[in-house]
């Protein structure tokens, strides 16, 4: 099975007060981290959901560019279904710095033609780890045209339709989809790149 992939980089990041993508892990951008796992697991066509204004040509993948922010994560993933070439797209968010590449394996795996899989971890959705059909983009179309604007709300409306189905996963395996939201969350190894700075960084 082909698929392509759409990493979310274009959030407002308002409650960390800075863009998560550009946050470093081992010296190299979050949004740069996300890339390399994908690729690794086996998927060549990634597509970056960013930001206006913001230089990510290093990075060697298209970019969407997320213009209306406000939608939340929705806008990113009408925007990559729309462009993926593949019958199936692995939707990551920028910030899931813990997650490997043998779980996107696994989460490839469990997927078939036709239907995605949404992990769900004790009982709650994990919808931006997750894989979607390309059938998937009428129902995130009509999600934002009616202003319902939750991802796991969106999820749900793609198993109601039987697009995807969800996939339990162990307490064990929870780290994986730790996000960080707000500075107190980051690890003290973790800072703002030096390298690319906003300047650079700026079209």
């Amino acid at each position: 099975m082909n698929f392509s992939a759409i990493i979310l980089a274009g959030g407002q990041s308002r409650r960390m007060g800075r863009d998560k993508a550009w946050l470093e892990v081992a010296g190299r951008p979050l949004v740069a981290v996300a890339g390399e796992k994908i690729r690794r697991a086996g998927i060549g066509e990634i597509f970056i959901s960013g930001r206006a204004g913001v230089d990510y040509s290093a990075l060697d993948c298209p970019v969407l560019l997320d213009e209306r922010p406000e939608l939340g994560p929705l806008s990113g993933i009408e925007r990559g279904l729309a462009a993926s070439h593949s019958p199936l797209l692995l939707v990551f968010a920028v910030d899931l710095a813990r997650m490997t590449t043998a779980f996107l394996q696994q989460l490839k795996a469990q997927c078939d033609p036709r239907t995605g899989v949404v992990p769900q971890l004790a009982g709650e959705l994990e919808p931006l780890a997750a894989v979607y059909p390309k059938r998937c983009h009428e129902i995130v179309r009509a999600a934002i045209l009616d202003s319902r604007l939750s991802a796991r709300g969106f999820a749900a409306a793609c198993q109601r339709e039987q697009a995807v189905r969800y996939w339990p996963i162990p307490a064990s395996e929870s780290e994986w989809f730790t996000n960080w939201n707000h500075p107190a969350d980051l690890p003290a190894d973790v800072k703002n790149s030096e390298r690319l700075t906003n300047t650079e960084r700026s079209r």
